[in-house]
């Protein structure tokens, strides 16, 4: 199966780009797709997500927030 992880963050947000950046190696590493979306753009995922971006979504399902567990997303994504 095919996942997908999609970092929730928000511009100027340095927790945002350290997920980012873990996130980007991780997929990498098993090449797995991954984008990100700005909480800001839209008022649901503002109110959703705004007060603990950054949030990792696995397959579109809330993973975790504020920090990347390393561990947890390659089991997630094995």
């Amino acid at each position: 199966m095919a996942h997908e992880v999609t970092v929730m963050g928000r511009e100027g947000c340095h927790l945002c780009e350290v997920a980012e950046a873990d996130v980007a190696r991780i997929c990498g590493e098993l090449g797995v797709a991954w984008k990100t979306e700005d909480v800001d753009t839209d008022p649901e995922w503002r109110a959703e997500y705004g007060d603990r971006v950054p949030v990792i979504l696995v397959d579109g399902a809330e993973h975790g927030y504020w920090r990347v567990e390393e561990d947890r997303l390659r089991r997630a994504l094995a």
